[in-house]
């Protein structure tokens, strides 16, 4: 590629803003004169080339904005320790068609299961699908409600959480809410019934959310249409976490047990 040439295409991808159009360019230039590519292959080529590039930079832009607490893929799931997990329901999600009808995801189970890295993991495969994600725990989402209320701004927060293909609200149960914040929590859950996607993660089955929540009614009302639409999800067993600790289980595991 002469000097006027590659001159030429450094100031066209600059104008274009696409700097990496130029470095493609003049990488391909030879591997296109030696297979002897016709002029629509060796564009499509440097094309393919920026819009890749630009697409991995948007995810990351929108891995960074999701406040993720962890990059935990859903490649690094260990399902030895989930074996009654279905790896094709995992893979299915992995897909993200359940965004495309806004149906949720609820990850149940004791501590230390695996929930929070699938919620991340199919976090992170939603944002590399082009859709913006926000993470949270269940407390984090109460508090950043709460200040929108006394802001006198709830209802424009909620339009804007709207605009996101996924929230991941994580760790429902570990704190029980008081009256008002369990309201508060209904809402989102409410404005994004059938418009926009849920995953939640939580130690409870659902016959305790209402214990949580202070309030069976709300509860139910919440519970109602989050499992309208959506994949329940089940995990079992020991915390990953005591593995060779010689701990077989955690305490709020035994009283599950012998509750049941």
């Amino acid at each position: 590629m002469g000097d006027t040439t590659s001159s030429e295409i450094e100031y066209l991808a600059r104008a274009l803003k696409a700097p990496r159009i130029r470095d493609a360019a003049t990488r391909l230039a030879e591997q296109a004169r030696q297979a002897a590519w016709t002029h629509e292959e060796y564009l499509a080529a440097v094309l393919s080339r920026e819009v890749s590039a630009r697409e991995a930079s948007g995810a990351e832009i929108r891995i960074r904005a999701a406040g993720f607490p962890a990059r935990n893929s859903l490649e690094d799931f260990n399902f030895d320790h989930q074996p009654a997990l279905r790896r094709d329901t995992i893979a299915h999600l992995a897909t993200g068609s359940f965004l495309a009808e806004a149906q949720n995801v609820v990850l149940l189970g004791p501590p230390g299961t695996g929930k929070t890295h699938l919620a991340i993991g199919l976090g992170l495969k939603a944002a590399h699908a082009g859709h913006r994600v926000l993470f949270a725990t269940a407390v984090e989402w109460v508090a950043r409600l709460q200040t929108a209320h006394q802001l006198g701004r709830l209802p424009q927060e909620l339009v804007k959480l709207r605009r996101y293909g996924l929230i991941i609200v994580d760790e429902v149960g570990y704190i029980p809410f008081e009256q008002d914040a369990a309201n508060l929590f209904f809402q989102p859950v409410s404005s994004r019934y059938e418009h926009a996607s849920l995953i939640l993660t939580s130690n409870l089955a659902f016959a305790r959310w209402g214990d949580v929540f202070g309030d069976q009614i709300v509860a139910a009302a919440m519970i109602g249409r989050i499992v309208h639409h959506a994949d329940v999800i089940t995990l079992k067993g020991a915390s990953y976490r005591l593995h060779n600790t010689g701990i077989e289980s955690l305490p709020s595991v035994r009283a599950e047990n012998a509750a049941q």
